[in-house]
C-alpha cells in the first residue's frame, strides 16, 4: 500500500497526508467510505489538523464528508486503492501494524516524517536488518535523497536503528536494528 500511495499521491504530499491516506485506505469499507473516530485521530495527533485532509482533497484522492468534534468521515475517490487492499481482516491488521511497525517503531513524539520513514524501513526489514533501493525508499518516505539521509540519522539518534549505510554499487540503503528491538 505504501508503494501504491507513493505513486497515486502527488510528490508534494506531506508525510502527514501520506500516513493519513494509508490509514484511510486500510480502514475504508468496500465502497471506499472511512470513519475515523476522535480517539483514533488524537492518537495520530491529527484531531485538530485540517491541512492533511486538504492536501488529500486537493489531490483528488478523497472527499471529507464530515469533520467535527475531532472525528472525520471521508469518501475515497481513488477507486484503484480499493483493489490494492486485501480483505477487511488483513487490512485492519495492516492498519494497526502501520501505527506500530514492529520491529522498527519510531518514538511516539517523533514528527510524521520519522514515522513514515520507520514504517517504510519496517516494511523492508527481515530479522535484524534490511535494505531497499535508495530511490524507492526516497519515494516511499516522500522526501529528497539528502533528506532521507537525515531521516535515517534521526532514527539512529532515537535508537530505532543501530546503524545505516548506503551501498553505492547496488544503489541501496542498508540498515541494522538495535539488539533490543
Amino acid at each position: 500500500m505504501l508503494t501504491y500511495l507513493s505513486a497515486a499521491l502527488p510528490p508534494f504530499s506531506s508525510p502527514t497526508a501520506r500516513l493519513l491516506a494509508l490509514q484511510c485506505a486500510l480502514r475504508s469499507d468496500s465502497q471506499g467510505r472511512v470513519d475515523l473516530p476522535a480517539g483514533f485521530l488524537r492518537s495520530m495527533r491529527l484531531a485538530s489538523h485540517a491541512t492533511p485532509w486538504h492536501e488529500l482533497e486537493h489531490a483528488g484522492w478523497l472527499r471529507c464528508t464530515q469533520r467535527g468534534h475531532g472525528s472525520a468521515e471521508a469518501q475515497l475517490l481513488d477507486v484503484t486503492v480499493l483493489a490494492q487492499a486485501p480483505g477487511r481482516e488483513r487490512r485492519a491488521r495492516a492498519a494497526h501494524w502501520a501505527l506500530h511497525p514492529i520491529p522498527l517503531a519510531a518514538p511516539r513524539r517523533a514528527p510524521p516524517s520519522i514515522h513514515l520513514a520507520a514504517l517504510a524501513l519496517a516494511a523492508h526489514t527481515e530479522s535484524r536488518s534490511g535494505s531497499a533501493d535508495a530511490e524507492v525508499l526516497t519515494r516511499l518516505c516522500a522526501t529528497a535523497p539528502l533528506s532521507l539521509q537525515d531521516l535515517l540519522d534521526q532514527l539512529v539518534r532515537t535508537s530505532a536503528l543501530a546503524s545505516w549505510r548506503p551501498d553505492i554499487e547496488a544503489g541501496e540503503v542498508c540498515w541494522q536494528l538495535p539488539e533490543q528491538a
